[in-house]
């Protein structure tokens, strides 16, 4: 006796359409593809690519050129931004090397300058030295004195080599800014303000005052009314 072949699901939708005259209906487990007309996808046919609009190209062109406009202001930037750091390097390093040569010829400068002051120091301790074995041979003031006057002539022609001035003293105008009025003098109206005396004489390198004199100022007598 023969058994009827049990129909798969395929072979059971086949017989509904031919029957039912019906939809074909698709098996769960088939992979064939079907577009909305139903009708079958081929593997090797691809879906068409919508067609883009007239804006839409000009669009993504414009895009694409500001892009590439970008693109290249960045690699700009980046080249120069190079080149600055490059430049700033080189600057710094020749300012440092300057800043070192300034350095070592100012003090090959001040080195120089106190070579110099302290050889023309040197005459008047060789003058001091003399005033004190002259005075022992002669213990009279009259020699004593001038080995001192030599001493101090030989001094001031140590500052005035390396540009230290005396500030001028008696017979001068009184000027606060170079002076300090130590006391005054009664004088006639023409001497008023004239220093008469000086107790320590005032010295100056350059515009740099180094001590001021102090000095003793005329003061014009008041004349009393009817003389």
């Amino acid at each position: 006796m023969f058994r009827r072949r049990k129909m798969n699901a395929e072979e059971t939708n086949k017989d509904e359409l031919v029957e039912n005259g019906g939809p074909t209906k698709i098996p769960i487990n088939d992979k064939r593809r079907f577009n909305e007309q139903g009708e079958l996808i081929r593997d090797d046919e691809k879906p068409s690519e919508p067609v883009k609009s007239a804006r839409e190209i000009e669009l993504e062109n414009k895009l694409k050129a500001e892009t590439e406009r970008r693109e290249a202001a960045e690699a700009k930037l980046i080249g120069v931004q190079a080149k600055f750091e490059e430049a700033k390097a080189g600057l710094e390093r020749e300012t440092s090397e300057m800043r070192t040569r300034l350095s070592k010829s100012l003090e090959d400068r001040a080195r120089q300058a106190q070579y110099t002051f302290l050889t023309t120091l040197l005459p008047v301790l060789d003058n001091l030295n003399l005033a004190i074995n002259a005075s022992e041979q002669d213990p009279s003031l009259e020699h004593l004195r001038d080995g001192v006057i030599g001493t101090a002539r030989s001094f001031e022609k140590a500052l005035m080599s390396v540009g230290v001035e005396s500030v001028p003293g008696i017979g001068a105008k009184f000027d606060p800014e170079l002076h300090e009025a130590v006391d005054m003098k009664p004088v006639e109206p023409e001497q008023d303000g004239i220093i008469t005396a000086e107790y320590s004489k005032g010295y100056r390198l350059g515009d740099r005052l180094l001590r001021p004199s102090r000095v003793q100022v005329g003061k014009a007598i008041a004349m009393s009314v009817g003389e």
